[in-house]
């Protein structure tokens, strides 16, 4: 199989968008409208998900989603620029106060998933706290968008409690999604570091944290997504890694 350059990703990301419109899938806002995923079981994979497979080019770029919108709207047209289709984990409260970005980020081509209702340290609260926090997340996906969102990631852990996991499970996510790469872009350490970080870990297979509401990770993507061009590594959505 040759190797698939960014302009292909583009020309591909390109030619999906038209067959969407032709087929007459335009939204109220006059956008492309995408169909919505749903969260699926996978029964060989395990509940929770630190990576994808290690013996195909693609990675998993996935994004906290919190913070300035205009940070976000820039990030998203820096990765489509590229040709890359990113996954985003959305705080309830996030998409309360900025609703058209639920759809923005499905027209766009990428992923969309829960990452708790108000982003609190979901493992150390009780049944009754911790489920609030997800099905309110998964609420505000379902009435945005017409799902409770493909993937769901605990707020402030990379892993999930037990009880966490049950309760995800509960309400629709029967598997919970980590990364095996930290960015550790919420630090501000730099876009140069943050690069750095990212590309001395990423292999085949790999699930990246980022987070939307930092200058660093914007400035931080072009040489990302560069450099995995060069090495022939796809950025492709969660699902698509997973698939």
């Amino acid at each position: 199989m040759g190797r698939v350059t960014a302009t292909d990703r583009r020309a591909l990301l390109l030619a999906s968008a038209g067959l969407a419109l032709a087929a007459g899938c335009a939204s109220s806002s006059g956008a492309v409208a995408r169909p919505v995923r749903s969260p699926g079981r996978a029964p060989a994979l395990p509940a929770q998900l630190t990576h994808g497979p290690r013996d195909r080019p693609r990675v998993a770029l996935t994004f906290h989603g919190d913070g300035d919108p205009a940070t976000a709207r820039a990030l998203l047209t820096e990765a489509e620029k590229y040709g890359a289709r990113i996954t985003v984990l959305a705080v309830g409260t996030w998409l309360d106060a900025h609703p058209d970005l639920a759809r923005r980020i499905l027209d766009g081509g990428h992923d969309l998933g829960n990452h708790t209702l108000r982003h609190l340290d979901i493992n150390a609260m009780t049944e009754t706290e911790a489920r609030e926090e997800i099905t309110g997340c998964a609420e505000r996906l379902k009435r945005l968008t017409g799902s409770i969102g493909t993937w769901f990631r605990p707020s402030r852990a990379p892993v999930a409690a037990p009880l966490v996991t049950r309760l995800a499970r509960e309400a629709g996510y029967p598997h919970i999604l980590s990364y095996d790469v930290d960015s550790l872009d919420f630090t501000s350490p730099g876009a140069p570091v943050v690069a750095r970080k990212v590309l001395a870990e990423i292999r085949e297979g790999s699930v990246v944290s980022l987070h939307f509401g930092y200058a660093d990770t914007v400035a931080a993507l072009p040489v990302v997504l560069e450099e995995l061009d060069r090495r022939g590594l796809a950025a492709v959505t969660t699902t698509e890694l997973f698939s």
